[in-house]
This record gives C-alpha cells, structure tokens and sequence, in this order.
C-alpha cells in the first residue's frame, strides 16, 4: 500500500509560519494594511494541528465512502474566506456580489470570514478531514502552499469542468498552471498576491529603482533598503535577479541567493528583513526602497504621491488564494456554480474593485472601467500582457527542502 508523506512541521518551518502570521503576507488584511490589527493572531491549537503527530493517510479512491453531493435538492453552499475579502455594501449590511448569485440560483450562501490564517484554520477542518467526515463547508479559500498539502493528501474533490465554463474560458494564462495543481483540476484562485519593488522617490531623491541589484548594491541606498520576512518573496525575486527560475530552483542556486542576500546584510545595505510593518517605514522614508506587496502599494498610493512601484525586467513573483472543495462536502455542484460565477466578467470587475488585489479573471477591465477608470488602468490589479509574461510561482518543496531552506533563510535574517 502507498505511504503517505506525514506532513509534520519542523521548528524551522514552524518559525517561518509565525513570522507569516504576525508580521508577514499571512497578517494583512485582505483589502487594506490600514486593518491589520483585525487579523487573528496564530493560535497555539492552530500549530499544534500542524505539527503534532503528523497527518494520517488520506483516503485512496476506492477506499471508504464517496462524498454524496445534495445540491439538486438543497439549494445551499457553506462558504469559509478571510476578512474583507468579499464586496460589502455602502452602507456594510449586505454583500451585492453574492445577493445576485442568489437571486439569479436560488442557491443560498452561508457566507463566514472564519479565515484569519491558513494554520489556524487547517487545525480547524484537519480533524474531519483526516477522519473522512464533512467539515460543514463546501467552499474554502486558502494560500498557495495549504492548497497545495491538501490536495497531496487527498482531501479536495476534483472539481467537473461541465461545472466551470467561465472558469475555464476566463482564467487568466498566468494562474492556469501551478505545478501543485497543474490544469487546475482541484482549484481555481480567488485572487493573487504580487511581490514587486516600492520606492519613496522623495526618499531616493528621485531616483527609480527597479531591480533587485539595484537594492543589493546602490551606494546611494545604503542603510535604507528592505527585504521581506516571507522566504519565498526574498528569495524568488533574488532567483529572478540572478538569471534563475523561482519554479525550477536548485539547492545551489538557493545557496547562491542566500549569499547573495547575505553580502547584502554583512556591508549593512540591507536595513532590515520585515513584514507587512514595512509600510509606515516606506511611507515616512526611513525605507527608500524595498520588496514590497502590491495590494499595500495601491493603499499606500492612495495617501502618498511619493510612493511608486517599480515590476524589474527579470519578473516578480506571484502566489494566490485558491478555491477548494473539501472532502465529503454535500454541496461540490452549489460550490462549483459558485466558483463559475465569480469568473463572470460583471462578478470578477465588481469584487476586484473592492478587495484592490490581483484579479485572475481574464477580459474583466471593460467591466472594471466602469465601476473605477482608474482601478482598471492599474497592473497591480489587472496585469497587462507584458507585466503577467514577467509572473513568476516559486515552485513547490518537499517537507525536508522547506526544513533546510527555511533554516538557512532564519540564519540570513537572524530570526
């Protein structure tokens, strides 16, 4: 019988998450960095859920009851997201987005922001899952990496294109292939997450930076330059600068990033490694330049003309937050007419101009223009054909490269 990965944690992966979780990507709100203290703080239970004995297999095809969908008779779908990640009303007593699919299904949406961190929430569902029960919800919403793991162990439905018609037409050829998911059989993405680089040009005395070579060796820049807490962000953009592929890595070519960061750090270029506090440092100027998250960038624009962003010509790194149907869920149709729906163009253009991150729905500007001119005419919402050919996912790791890798990168940043 096939042997199942036990997917338990390391102290070296365990850190790396906390640093995700209170100060990293894993800490942001989903629509505004100026609500991030409305994120849940990582939960001893939550690590524990990842770390403890490990995971048991998952059931096997074949093996155990099949899940048993009810959508033709119960015209409900349970749905699990992250806060201010769905579209709100003026006023904040409704959500316009999923009103419409009810009115237009007759599908009710049990609609909960149970979401504020992707451990704390696997320890929630792992339970049921590894037991081949029904988490009670048919829709989840997780980061890249957990999407990944819960597909390896078998506890997502495969999902039925018959289903997903806009879906498939209108993903955008940056998502349709990562290689956890290739042809996205399991999973669609909610929305993406890009890592750029942010300058105060009051800062830098009007100087562009655009490249990661530049941060690492600009005399001008010494002692005011910032890299990001979250490894694969640091590291994939350093691939990218040194001529690598972030989705084909080797342990050299990680080795070389390292070194290359780690020069960095020795001649004191580098002012810090931070997390999402990034912000206040690049928006006063104590930070000229850094790596930088792009949903922060459009919040940060909003209240300062000197921050500017800058895509370097070797490509950026871009991850995202996937749609899952968990094991046993009892509504997979209702689920999957849902995830249709929000690849409508009218849907897509209407959740993007709320939540401000990257849309991964393809051909949704016109719509988008005429909720916001200017939202739609912005890459870090909806990357043009140049900018999405420079996207780059940083591949996926075996439990014993994330323990190595992420052990070198603690000793960099000295965490």
């Amino acid at each position: 019988m096939e042997q199942y990965e036990p997917d338990s944690l390391s102290a070296a992966q365990l850190a790396a998450i906390r640093r995700s979780m209170t100060s990293g990507r894993g800490a942001l709100t989903r629509r505004s960095m100026l609500r991030a203290g409305g994120v849940g703080a990582l939960t001893v239970g939550g690590l524990a859920g990842l770390s403890a004995c490990g995971i048991p297999p998952a059931k096997r095809e074949g093996q155990g009851p099949a899940s048993i969908d009810v959508s033709a008779k119960e015209k409900s779908v349970a749905f699990s997201n992250w806060t201010e990640y769905m579209d709100v009303s003026e006023d904040e007593k409704s959500r316009p987005t999923l009103e419409a699919f009810t009115k237009r299904t007759g599908i009710k949406v049990k609609y909960t922001e149970d979401i504020n961190d992707n451990v704390e929430f696997f320890g929630k569902i792992k339970p049921q899952l590894a037991a081949g029960q029904d988490t009670g919800r048919d829709l989840i919403c997780v980061t890249d990496w957990l999407a990944a793991r819960i597909i390896r162990l078998g506890w997502a439905q495969k999902l039925d294109p018959a289903n997903l018609p806009n879906a498939y037409a209108n993903l955008s050829a940056q998502f349709r292939r990562p290689d956890w998911d290739p042809g996205r059989s399991y999973s669609y993405p909610w929305t993406g997450i890009s890592t750029v680089i942010a300058y105060n040009v009051k800062a830098t005395g009007g100087k562009k930076v655009d490249s990661v070579t530049q941060l690492l060796d600009d005399p001008s820049l010494k002692g005011r330059v910032g890299f990001l807490t979250e490894m694969r962000d640091s590291i994939g953009m350093t691939l990218l600068d040194m001529g690598k592929d972030p989705g084909k890595f080797t342990d050299a070519d990680y080795d070389a990033a390292i070194g290359r960061l780690q020069k960095g750090v020795d001649k004191k270029q580098i002012r810090r490694f931070t997390g999402n506090d990034y912000t206040s440092d690049l928006d006063k100027g104590d930070i000229a330049a850094c790596l930088a998250w792009a949903g922060d960038i459009i919040q940060l624009q909003a209240d300062n003309p000197d921050i500017k962003y800058a895509i370097p010509s070797a490509g950026y790194i871009t991850s995202s937050d996937n749609l899952l149907v968990p094991a046993q869920a009892k509504h997979k149709t209702n689920a999957e007419k849902l995830i249709d729906y929000y690849y409508e163009l009218p849907a897509a253009a209407q959740l993007a101009a709320y939540i401000n991150y990257v849309c991964p729905v393809d051909g949704v500007k016109d719509e988008l223009t005429k909720i916001d001119p200017e939202l739609a005419s912005n890459t870090l919402i909806l990357p043009d054909k140049a900018m999405a050919k420079k996207s780059h996912a940083f591949r996926s790791l075996s439990s014993a490269e994330e323990t190595a890798y992420e052990e070198k990168f603690a000793k960099l940043i000295g965490a």
